[in-house]
This record gives structure tokens, C-alpha cells and sequence, in this order.
């Protein structure tokens, strides 16, 4: 079911995300200076995008830095569009997200490395997936939208397709292909921007033949509720998604590699790092020591049975790690 806590951000982001997306139909293709006053955080709009976002805040008061926040916008493409349109002068992103929803690039594309998930690649080492990722990115943000990706997490959080453990013994099923063989009799429930993704359901057709029988569209906070009243069988999870070990759940093998890595990055306007040099001080020493334990353990915390604020998880990892204050 539908809280009235969910209910009450969905609505309170509706005007703003909105706004953004009506600058953007006025001015075709521009992308549009930035607003004079304090930094502008925006998220997307589910737990693990509204922690990062009031974590960015807490560390930008922190280092002295005017902010205010505009979280849970809506999906990838308005949070991006309010980026360039200069309604917002940062947001936590993916590199996979990057890569394949937003620059178009598919993963195959990409030379493939070494997976090294969190850590700095060895000089004498291929260079890892996560790196290559990261520096096309970072390189094509700054060509295309004079973007910056500051440092990117330690956290990998792909995407995936979990079912409940009874389920995955019940059918004998570990992996994406295995589950595709009998994707026909099943519901899966996803994200809204899931059907349009070239790494959603274009890429499970593409990559493993994979024809759901239908396809459950919900906003992100509700998809494991779907799952566990019986209303679809598959749910898109996310790797440090809360629930995946809350309602033991099981994460099937992409034993095809359809999804590139998704570490997360703040990715910032330049015109808005060049007004204020701090910020990247302010948010980089995070980076490291957002692991997958850790951000799924906070992403627990405000969705499992504690049913923290986001602000609250967030400030208190920061004082945990001595981040605040200092």
C-alpha cells in the first residue's frame, strides 16, 4: 500500500519536477545558467537517492556552504533535465545510469577489464569495467553538458531481477536466463522508467529473449510491496536496496552481463563548482566509505521496520565516520 508519507513526498516533488520540465520545452536543446543564492541538491525519488541527497546537504553545511534541498524529482531523466536546465546544480547518479540511459552508450561497447568494484586500479592492472565506466562518464558529461562527475562510491549498486527465496527453490532458478525460459507466465514489477531504459526491459529482451507477461509499472517505494502481496513474482531491485536482505529475497545471476556497473557519483554543474571551489572538498571524502554493506544497511533503515528519515540515517553515518563537525 500506498503511505501517506509516500503519498506526501510524491506530491510535494510533483511542482518542482514539473517546472523543470516546462524550462526545458521552452528552450529546446539550451542548457540554462545558474541561478545566483545557495547550491541546489536535487534526487531521484526513491530512499537510497533521498539519503545521498540529504547526506550531500549535511556535508556542504558542514564545509560552510549555502544549500537547499529538492529531492525525490521523479526518474533519471527529469533529475538530468533539472540539471541542465539549471533548476538544480547537482544530484547523486549512477555511472551505469550515465552510461547507457543518458549518453546512449551501450555496455558491450565498452572494453571489457577486470570488475574491481570500490578500490583504485593497480598501475601495472587492467584497467577495471568500474574505471572505464567512470572515465566515460566523467569525459563525456563535460563534453556534452559541461558536467561533472565528482569521486564515484565504493557502493556498486546494479540493477537486478530478485524473487522471493521459496520461489527461486520452488523453480529451480539462480539465474536470468533461467527465469527468462519461464518470463511468459510471470508479472514483474519495476520502476516507471523501466519499459523505456535501454538497460530496463529493452535490454532483458535484447540481451536474454525475455518476455514478461506483464509488466507492472509502480513508483520505486512500492515495488517490494507488489512483491510481497503476491502481485507479481519478479521485482528490478537494486543491489544495496534494504529489502533484498530484510524479506531475504534472491538476487539472480546476469549471467549475460546486461547491466555495466552503477557506482554513485554527486555530478555537478561546472559554472556551479568553478562559483564554489568547496564543494568537492566537501563531498569526496565520502566516497570511500559508502560500501555496499553500509548503504544498504541505511537504505534499511529507512525502509524496513525502523522507518527512519532519510536526514536522520544520514547525519548519523556522517558523525559515525567523523565526517561532521570537524
Amino acid at each position: 500500500m500506498i503511505t501517506r508519507r509516500t503519498a506526501a513526498k510524491t506530491l510535494a516533488a510533483t511542482p518542482f519536477a514539473a517546472a523543470a520540465l516546462l524550462h526545458l520545452d521552452a528552450n529546446p536543446g539550451s542548457i540554462a545558467l545558474a541561478q545566483e543564492g545557495p547550491v541546489r541538491i536535487g534526487s531521484k525519488n526513491f530512499t537510497e537517492q533521498l539519503i545521498l541527497g540529504e547526506m550531500y546537504a549535511l556535508l556542504l553545511e558542514n564545509a560552510g556552504i549555502a544549500n537547499e534541498t529538492a529531492l525525490n524529482l521523479g526518474g533519471t531523466l527529469v533529475a538530468h533535465e533539472a540539471l541542465l536546465a539549471g533548476e538544480i546544480d547537482l544530484y547523486p547518479e549512477y555511472t551505469g545510469t550515465g552510461l547507457t540511459a543518458i549518453l546512449e552508450i551501450p555496455i558491450e561497447s565498452v572494453a571489457m577489464g577486470t570488475p574491481v568494484a570500490g578500490a583504485a586500479t593497480p598501475a601495472d592492472a587492467a584497467v577495471s569495467i568500474d574505471q572505464q565506466v567512470f572515465d566515460i562518464v566523467s569525459e563525456e558529461y563535460m563534453e556534452r553538458f559541461d558536467l561533472v562527475w565528482l569521486d564515484e562510491s565504493a557502493f556498486n549498486n546494479t540493477q537486478a531481477l530478485a524473487v522471493k527465496r521459496a520461489f527461486a527453490e520452488e523453480r529451480g532458478i539462480a539465474t536470468i536466463s533461467e527465469l527468462a525460459e519461464i518470463a511468459g507466465e510471470l508479472v514483474i514489477v519495476a520502476p516507471s522508467d523501466f519499459v523505456e531504459r535501454p538497460d530496463g526491459l529493452q535490454g532483458l529482451q535484447d540481451f536474454y529473449g525475455m518476455e514478461f507477461g506483464e509488466v507492472l509499472s509502480v513508483e520505486p517505494g512500492i515495488r517490494y510491496q507488489a512483491l510481497e502481496q503476491d502481485q507479481a513474482q519478479v521485482v528490478l531491485a537494486f543491489g544495496t536496496d534494504g529489502q533484498v536482505s530484510g524479506l531475504d529475497l534472491v538476487l539472480l545471476e546476469d549471467d549475460l552481463g546486461l547491466w555495466p556497473p552503477y557506482h554513485v557519483a554527486p555530478v555537478v554543474r561546472n559554472d556551479t563548482l568553478t562559483a564554489n571551489p568547496g564543494i568537492a572538498d566537501a563531498l569526496n571524502p565520502v566516497a570511500p566509505l559508502l560500501t555496499d554493506e553500509a548503504m544498504s544497511a541505511m537504505n534499511w533503515q529507512v525502509d524496513g521496520p525502523d522507518a527512519l528519515e532519510p536526514n536522520e540515517v544520514a547525519r548519523m553515518f556522517l558523525e559515525e565516520q567523523g565526517l561532521l563537525g570537524g
